[in-house]
This record gives structure tokens, sequence and C-alpha cells, in this order.
């Protein structure tokens, strides 16, 4: 029965990434029926074997105690009135969508549920491989995607996937940054594990040839938010590689830095260039009144924040609440405050902010441990868990693609990996031997 639940937990990966990163709430259903199916047969898998373990639960309680939170947001706190005397009592509660709130809290309880999962099933090395081959996979085969899609679609609407509008989103993202977010995991989980030497010498250049079709779709994608990532997940990377050499560390960091520049602008062209060049109107103020920029949406979530400041306005509310703060003409009313570190603020007051910070700093400290701890090839699994991971990181603080399953179930694969004991019993002993 094991196998089966971790093939099953492999395949939600593909499952909740090809079908436009399963932003459509009904698919988010099923991935949640899923996950709670799959929870199900681990329950009996346990009571049959005794084997009960779900992981490190110091990362585990932060994401519980954010469900919990969000479900108290929804709680109703009485009747507030009803002004009209239409017989209708309106539901009172710190959320301005309760609905949205709750499905909200689902959403991060299954995740919950499916990063326990990955710890008790796939904290063995040989699986570890599996799902980093998997992630990657799923990375090529979008990427390949993409590129056909950007050359060849002819038609307005309906490229394999009837959503996929001509020259809007990338691959089979209906936004282009939420396919970058997919790119950079999987970028920096590769290049992670060429640079640690997690990988035969006889190999490298296979991982090479697979790093270079996501590299040209980050590009080709045009998306700011995924380049800026992948600089950084490079810079990191060269820092990591020749950090006992100070003076070589400065000069090929530069050499690097350049080459990835130039190379980058080159398969880019004119429309990257424009596109970059155009990234100051996002931060500038807005002559149309539209407050499509950045810098007015950002300045209207943190006005949302000091009027919510204890427990925000509702985790997934967003949406409804930022319109009594966004000073703009009504053509445009943003959906995300495109920072999910302002929108975590914004919605969860400071409160949600503290479980954030919580989170962050339990795995920064399993993290640190684990690669104090860790050898060869486990290690290099680490490092490159965390090169994506930092992706995410950076890209996060311009954009919201773990608003898609599909990414935030990769995101959590990279957590694991990054976080989990190694099963130590169950690895290969020819692995071993290398």
């Amino acid at each position: 029965m094991r196998r089966v639940i971790f093939a099953a937990l492999v395949f939600l990966v593909p499952l909740t990434v090809v079908p436009y990163g399963s932003f459509e709430p009904w698919w988010k259903a099923a991935f949640v029926c899923a996950v709670f199916g799959i929870c199900i047969l681990a329950i009996v898998d346990g009571a049959i074997g005794g084997n009960t373990e779900v992981g490190p639960v110091s990362i585990l309680l932060p994401m519980l105690a954010l469900a919990a939170f969000a479900f108290l947001q929804t709680v109703s706190l009485g009747s507030a009135g009803d002004p009209g005397h239409t017989g209708l009592q309106p539901w009172n509660a710190i959320s301005a969508d309760p609905y949205q709130t709750r499905f909200f809290a689902l959403q991060i309880l299954a995740l919950t549920v499916f990063l326990a999962l990955l710890y008790r099933y796939a904290s063995e090395e040989r699986r570890m491989w599996i799902l980093i081959h998997a992630v990657i996979a799923v990375a090529v085969a979008s990427a390949i995607f993409g590129i056909l899609r950007q050359t060849t679609q002819q038609q307005e609407i309906g490229f394999l996937l009837p959503l996929l509008k001509r020259a809007q989103g990338y691959g089979q993202f209906l936004n282009k940054n939420h396919f970058a977010y997919l790119m950079e995991m999987a970028f920096g989980l590769a290049v992670g594990l060429i640079v640690s030497r997690g990988i035969r010498s006889d190999r490298i250049m296979i991982y090479v040839a697979l790093l270079l079709p996501i590299w040209f779709a980050i590009v080709l994608s045009n998306s700011r938010g995924g380049i800026l990532a992948m600089l950084a997940q490079v810079l990191i990377a060269t820092l990591w590689f020749i950090r006992p050499r100070v003076a070589l560390r400065t000069a090929l960091l530069a050499g690097i830095v350049v080459a990835v520049l130039l190379g980058t602008l080159w398969v880019g062209g004119d429309r990257l260039a424009t596109n970059i060049e155009s990234a100051t109107t996002h931060f500038a103020g807005d002559t149309t009144r539209d407050g499509a920029s950045r810098r007015e949406i950002w300045r209207a979530t943190l006005k949302m924040f000091a009027a919510h400041p204890i427990t925000g306005a509702g985790l997934g509310g967003y949406w409804i609440a930022i319109t009594a703060f966004h000073d703009a003409s009504g053509n445009l009313t943003p959906q995300e405050a495109h920072n999910d570190y302002l929108e975590l603020l914004s919605s969860g007051g400071l409160i949600g902010l503290a479980i954030g910070i919580w989170f962050a700093a339990m795995v920064v400290r399993r993290v640190t441990t684990n690669l104090q701890n860790d050898h060869n090839q486990i290690r290099a699994i680490r490092f490159g868990a965390i090169l994506g991971i930092a992706g995410v990181v950076v890209h996060s603080l311009v954009d919201f693609g773990l608003h898609m399953i599909g990414n935030a179930v990769v995101f959590l694969v990279l957590l694991m990996l990054a976080t989990t004991s190694v099963n130590k019993k169950l690895i290969d002993p020819r692995v071993q031997q290398q």
C-alpha cells in the first residue's frame, strides 16, 4: 500500500500543474478531495503497519495554525443588524468574504496533509530522486509546450487547452508570471544538483540539456519577476560553488552574471528589452486613474492593513476588501496584492504575519541543521531544493504564483526535500557505495 500511496502523491504533481496550474475553484476542490482520499489510505496503512510518523511537526504546525486562523476569521460574531429591515441577517465576521476564506483554509489544510504524506512516504533517497525527476519532467514538458504555443498558435483561443488565448499567458498557464514560478523552481533544483555535484559526471550533460528549454522558456515568457528570480538563483549557486576562493569568486561571479544577462537579452530580444524598460511604470504613479500600477496597489494594501492591523481582512478575501481602499476609477479592481508578503499582512494582520514568520524560522532552522549533518548526494538534493525555494522567495516580492495549486504543490515538494529526515534504512546500498 505504501507504493500505491507514494505513486498517487507523485501523480498529483502533473495532475495539478497541467490544467492551467489549477486556478479554477472546481480543480482546487478536486485536489483537496484527492489529498484527503490519499490520507484515508495512509490512515489504513498506519493502522495495519503501526507506523504513525508524519514528519517534522515544527514545519507542519505553523501551516495548521494558519488554516485554523483562517477558519476563525469566518466565524460569525453575531448579527450586525439589518438597516434595511429586509429580514436578512448579514454574516458579521472578520473576513470580508467568509466563503473564500473557508475555502482558503480548506486548501491550506489539504496542502499541509500533502506535505505530511510526503514526509511519511517520500523520505527515502530513491523516492526523493523520483520526485526530483517528476518536477523536472513536468517543467521541461511545460517549457516545450510554451515555446511551441508561442511559435505556432494561430487561433485566437484554444491550443490543446480551450482557455488558452493567443499572446496571453505562457505554456499551460493563463498568467506568464505563474508559469515562471514553475520554471524557476525546476531551474533552481537542477542547477543546485549540478553545482553541488549531486549528479554523476557522465550524466551532467543530460541535466544541462534539460535546463536549456527551461531557461529559454523563462526568458521567452517575458516575466520580469521570473528573470529576477533566475538571476538570484545563479548568484546563490555561484557563491556556493566558489565560496573557498575570494578572488576567484569575484571574477567568476561577475563573468557569470554578465554572461547570463547578455544571453537573456539575446534570447528575449526587443520584446524583453521593452518589457524591462517599462518596469518603472509598474512602480510609478498612475495618471490614468485605473490604479493598476504596483505602487498604487501596494499603497492600497497598506491602507487595508492599517484598517485591520491585528486580524486582517480575511485570508482569501483580499479581492473584495481592497475595494474600500483602492482609490481609482473602478475600471480595474486588484484581485491580489502582487506581493505575497503584503497580502499576508493585509489579509491576516499581525497574527497572520507572525504565523508566516514562525513558519519561515522553522524552515530555516531545519534546513541549516540538515546542511550541517548531510553529505554527498543528500546534501546536493538539499541545496537544489533550497535554490528552487529561493527563486520563489524572490519572485513573491512582486507576484503571487503560489496562489496556483500546481505551483504550491511543487513548492511543497521542494520544501520536503530540503527539510525531511532521510530514512536511511531504506536507502539503496548501491547508492551508499558511490
